[in-house]
């Protein structure tokens, strides 16, 4: 029998097949260098091109990575719930497999969780510390963005949509049974939801090394966002469903 382990990193994955097998193996040598035991929980959202296949063969060569293999893609938010249900460690981290959050950043998140006893700890683009380079369109839709949340949801945060995050797993457990967002917007949802349940939610400065170029945002894509903001209020507000 093996120990539990301590972290959990899920880390959801879709067409990554170029960059899969390095970025897990950068993620193993950064919960090696923690020194306690860990998981990573690499969950493959029903990809196109051969994920899977990378994905069965890092598995055997490593015991500490888990694959979960998804059947239908239904998004991100619903890729990290699966990967939690496959997990057991008392720390969990969301990691983007693209690796443009370096998980070379988590040292930093378990210091900042433990000197603010925090229950959540975000990374923010728009902390004051942060080291990124972004375009200045995607700079303002953020910004419109991040006011149209403050406005609507009052959260004490600068930044929602930042990949990395680790969480106090009992706080998990408790608003994954309550989510209902499984694409656009279910980090906001989520931290809604754990802001509305008293959680203390800290931020933190990331480094963000972009490794592919800006797509281009499409009008579905922003209608979208919006309509699942605007379920989430009417969830908050009129139907009280998060009580």
């Amino acid at each position: 029998m093996t120990a539990p382990a301590r972290y959990s990193v899920i880390m959801p994955a879709y067409n990554e097949a170029r960059h899969l097998a390095g970025n897990v193996e950068e993620t193993i040598a950064v919960m090696e260098s923690l020194g306690e035991g860990y998981e990573i929980i690499v969950v493959d959202d029903c990809s196109r091109d051969n994920t899977a296949e990378i994905l069965r063969t890092i598995s055997r060569r490593h015991a500490g990575v888990k694959p979960v293999f998804l059947k239908e893609n239904q998004g991100k938010g619903h890729a990290q719930s699966a990967g939690f249900m496959q997990s057991q460690g008392a720390y969990v981290f969301f990691l983007d497999a693209d690796l443009e959050l370096h998980p070379r950043q988590f040292k930093r998140f378990l210091e900042i969780m433990q000197q603010e006893q925090a229950d959540v700890v975000i990374g923010s683009k728009r902390h004051p510390q942060s080291v990124l380079e972004y375009p200045w369109r995607r700079r303002l839709m953020s910004g419109v963005y991040f006011c149209l949340v403050k406005i609507m949801f009052g959260l004490p945060l600068r930044d929602t949509q930042t990949g990395m995050k680790l969480f106090q797993r009992q706080v998990l457990s408790r608003a994954f049974p309550k989510i209902l967002v499984k694409k656009y917007a279910f980090d906001l949802e989520l931290l809604v939801l754990l802001h509305y349940q008293g959680c203390r939610i800290a931020e933190a400065p990331v480094q963000v090394d972009y490794k592919t170029k800006f797509g281009h945002i499409r009008p579905k894509d922003i209608f979208n966002i919006w309509w699942d903001t605007m379920a989430i209020w009417y969830r908050l507000y009129i139907r009280h469903y998060y009580d």
